[in-house]
């Protein structure tokens, strides 16, 4: 199997450019606010991504956060759905610059609407205590060993709604079976290898970026297998209500991380995951945290 990223399969709906999902514009039209514009990035039922616009907007914030100083953890809410046929503003409040720790507020609007807020929290290199808690590699299978999606469900690309599937702009290998058309096992945990599809150019503030959006991809998954739900479970609803992410080391998105997650319990149409990410040593680079709703039709 080639195991490169420049030779994924071409499908007939491309893949979005992470890079171009993740480039901002600056609209100079600051007040005591940094204001930014984002491209949108359609998707087959209309709704925006709300993993893109994570990432969109950890890049505005990051944009003005002070030099030497990288994001460790964001907390935000999904406050309404957005349109993903429309470009996003996003309004960055730079709340505070201490000596070690710097706190910016970013905010996404679609026609004067808050669609998306979060605190995105700064730090500069420091020394200090260090422990984590680390995955034994040998327990699970290699992503070279793994299928893709595009070898397991290339033939559905002839519905445009597949394309949401199959066309993302990461590579993810499931290391057990995945739940797109069933869930062969209902467990309440999965394990996904994951990397962008093309090389990505910049420095960890964009992988960190780019992180958060490849990790809404996945969360909810863990919440639906636990109840034999598939994605293709017709008339289902899902959507994300709070994102919260930690990062712990320097990483790639371009190189295979073990994405590793949880579902430990769901209630009133909502589901808690937690979420893990390590990188081929083994080492814990990222934590994220979600609540997503979900509702199946009655």
């Amino acid at each position: 199997m080639t195991d490169t990223v420049k030779n994924t399969p071409v499908l007939d709906f491309p893949a979005p450019n992470l890079a171009e999902m993740l480039a901002l514009a600056s609209t100079e039209a600051r007040t005591h606010y940094d204001i930014f514009t984002g491209p949108a990035m359609p998707t087959p039922h209309g709704r925006a991504f709300g993993g893109q616009v994570l990432g969109q907007a950890l890049v505005a914030a990051g944009l003005t956060a002070p030099e030497g100083r990288e994001i460790h953890s964001m907390h935000g809410y999904f406050v309404r759905p957005g349109d993903s046929n429309v470009p996003m503003t996003f309004e960055i409040a730079r709340l505070h610059d201490g000596r070690s720790f710097s706190t910016r507020r970013a905010q996404a609007y679609q026609g004067g609407n808050v669609l998306m807020s979060l605190i995105a929290s700064y730090q500069g290199v420091e020394e200090g205590i260090e422990h984590q808690e680390s995955f034994d590699m040998s327990t699970v299978a290699q992503p070279e060993d793994l299928p893709t999606v595009w070898e397991k469900y290339g033939h559905l690309t002839g519905d445009p709604r597949n394309s949401w599937v199959l066309n993302r702009p990461f590579d993810f290998r499931y290391a057990e079976s995945d739940l797109i058309m069933a869930v062969s096992e209902r467990t309440n945990t999965q394990r996904v290898w994951l990397r962008s599809r093309e090389p990505l150019d910049g420095g960890q503030p964009l992988h960190s970026a780019a992180l958060a959006f490849a990790s809404d991809y996945l969360l909810l998954e863990p919440v639906a297998r636990q109840h034999g739900i598939p994605w293709a479970t017709p008339g289902m609803s899902a959507a994300s209500l709070d994102h919260s992410m930690w990062f712990h080391r320097s990483f790639r998105v371009d190189e295979w991380l073990l994405y590793e997650l949880e579902s430990p319990t769901a209630q009133g149409g909502r589901g808690l995951a937690h979420g893990r990410f390590y990188n081929r040593a083994g080492d814990l680079v990222a934590s994220v945290s979600q609540e997503s709703m979900i509702r199946l039709p009655r």
